[in-house]
């Protein structure tokens, strides 16, 4: 099952901490980047799932690639909301993104 896979569960590790980060944002954000992290957070996870639910590999493939797509996605608004001040240092979490981005790789090779 999903859950058993190492990279859907640092997937939903990094689906806390965002929330936690995204908590602490300005007001006005909170229906724009805040949201928008969000959103890209959750897809993570939830893509990884879905793909792993599904019955041929070509479609596992397909849901992987969609994670990985959010997964940078989500990446790049880290990097607008530190550059907009609204958090420090985002290190650790960018290195989280990095192992999950290297297990995304990793599964999708071995499926092909």
């Amino acid at each position: 099952m999903h859950y058993d896979l190492k990279v859907w569960q640092l997937a939903m590790d990094l689906l806390v901490d965002v929330y936690a980060i995204s908590k602490t944002f300005p007001d006005h954000e909170k229906f724009g980047l805040s949201s928008q992290m969000q959103r890209a957070a959750v897809s993570i996870p939830s893509n990884i799932a879905e793909g792993a639910g599904r019955e041929s590999k070509p479609d596992f493939l397909r849901f992987l690639s969609i994670a990985r797509g959010s997964l940078s996605e989500l990446e790049t608004q880290l990097l607008i909301a530190q550059r907009l001040g609204y958090i420090g240092e985002v290190g650790a979490v960018r290195i989280k993104i990095r192992e999950i981005f290297s297990l995304l790789k990793g599964l999708m090779k071995s499926l092909k």
